[in-house]
């Protein structure tokens, strides 16, 4: 049987039963459209989180304190990195800068009347509001009532935009701080690229005089100021080779070292591991969450296979007129197989857009920038159609053997 003859016939048998098919095809529709939203976004969220890991500086090396299990996260926010620690490792060969960060405790910020919650603010130094993240004003000096606000902070959070020169009232518990604006930075100022999954407001502030974590160093035997983080900034050609520099610092010589309780590793990591550690994540909850939409495929093909007996059954007169003129076997499996593997390609191609714009619909919804994912887009595609060909199977055969003296028989 000539192709475009078996596809006239079987697209005439599809438009002949408009509801039966309409009823069957949205299994593989709502199929398709659930992988398709998924995937898309699950890269969503990846490309806007790997990308602002990216945007903090390739040659920054985050040095905390690791949990071995669960139970020790906790200690890992423990204050471990001891002044004295910050001033080894900025004698290490290939540093540019080591950059201490804490967080200090907060319950609300005002401005203008308006006030809003907020759970810490960061102490920092001022070289970590460089020339390239300020985008309005100047760093903070130390030993001053003065706070560098990002973006989020300055433009969002507020009714009214903050701009260098405003105060801002912040509570702690048991007293009141009012803040100096003096300047704006970009983005989160090379922080610790996890745990957001897009900007929030934050607050810097100098850690001499607000932030008042102290121990008592082991090196020295005196009370110093210890952090849970600090950030080196290595020279970019160097950064493999200070991030091992650092490693053996840590667990030769460190502060960190002896005031580290068990459970709690010392680890240097550069963005580059963070963002190859996120990515593995997210793809393996994009997996796991598509696999679950595949369920819906595999009600549409069932819905096929039955609808594909059924229309066996209704044209058994029909096959048999078929065979009586001619017909071989293999015609008529190839037409009753390219009628199933229309409706899972009719499918396929109604679940694609609708699943593209459910998925453009949660990035919205979630703030996070769109990103098409064209592996798992085809793979849905090329999915939806082989579930129409793998579900016409059995009826197209059983369609090839019916016995066409039986078949003419038929009422």
């Amino acid at each position: 049987m000539d192709p475009r003859e078996s596809f006239t016939i079987a697209a005439r048998s599809i438009r002949s039963h408009k509801l039966r098919s309409t009823l069957t095809v949205i299994g593989v529709v709502i199929g398709i459209a659930s992988v398709v939203t998924f995937a898309t976004f699950g890269a969503s969220v990846e490309s806007e989180i790997v990308g602002s890991i990216a945007d903090s500086g390739a040659n920054n090396i985050y040095v905390l304190g690791q949990p071995a299990d669960e139970e020790g996260f906790e200690q890992a926010l423990q204050p471990l990195f001891t002044e004295h620690d910050i001033d080894r490792l900025s004698e290490l060969e290939g540093v540019e800068a080591v950059i201490p960060r804490g967080s200090i405790p907060a319950n609300s910020v005002s401005h203008g009347g308006d006030t809003v919650s907020i759970q810490q603010l960061t102490a920092t130094t001022p070289a970590a509001l460089t020339n390239e993240t300020l985008v309005a004003g100047r760093s903070f000096h130390s030993g001053t009532d003065e706070v560098v606000l990002n973006r989020v902070a300055a433009e969002t959070t507020f009714e009214e935009n903050i701009t260098a020169g405003d105060e801002i009232t912040v509570r702690r518990t048991g007293e009141t701080v009012n803040l100096t604006v003096v300047g704006v930075v970009n983005g989160t100022a090379g922080e610790l690229p996890v745990g957001n999954f897009g900007p929030q407001p934050q607050f810097y502030v100098p850690a001499d005089p607000h932030y008042q974590a102290v121990v008592e160093s082991p090196a020295t035997n005196a009370r110093q100021r210890a952090y849970p983080q600090v950030t080196v900034i290595s020279e970019p050609a160097e950064t493999l080779a200070v991030t091992e520099a650092i490693e053996t610092y840590l667990a030769d010589e460190s502060d960190a070292r002896q005031l580290a309780p068990a459970g709690v590793d010392l680890v240097a990591r550069t963005s580059g591991d963070f963002a190859e550690e996120i990515s593995d994540v997210i793809d393996q909850i994009t997996r796991f969450v598509t696999g679950i939409a595949v369920i819906a495929l595999v009600v549409g093909a069932i819905g096929i296979a039955n609808i594909m007996l059924v229309s066996v059954t209704e044209r058994t007169r029909e096959i048999g007129i078929m065979k009586a003129v001619g017909a071989r076997n293999r015609d008529v499996m190839e037409l009753f197989l390219l009628e199933a593997t229309l409706l899972g390609a009719g499918g396929a191609l109604l679940g694609l857009p609708l699943g593209l714009v459910v998925g453009w619909a949660a990035t919205r919804y979630a703030e996070v920038g769109f990103a098409f994912a064209p592996y798992w887009t085809a793979l849905a595609v090329l999915v939806g159609v082989l579930v129409g060909v793998v579900a016409g199977l059995y009826p197209a055969w059983r369609a090839a053997h019916v016995d066409p003296i039986d078949a003419l028989r038929y009422e």
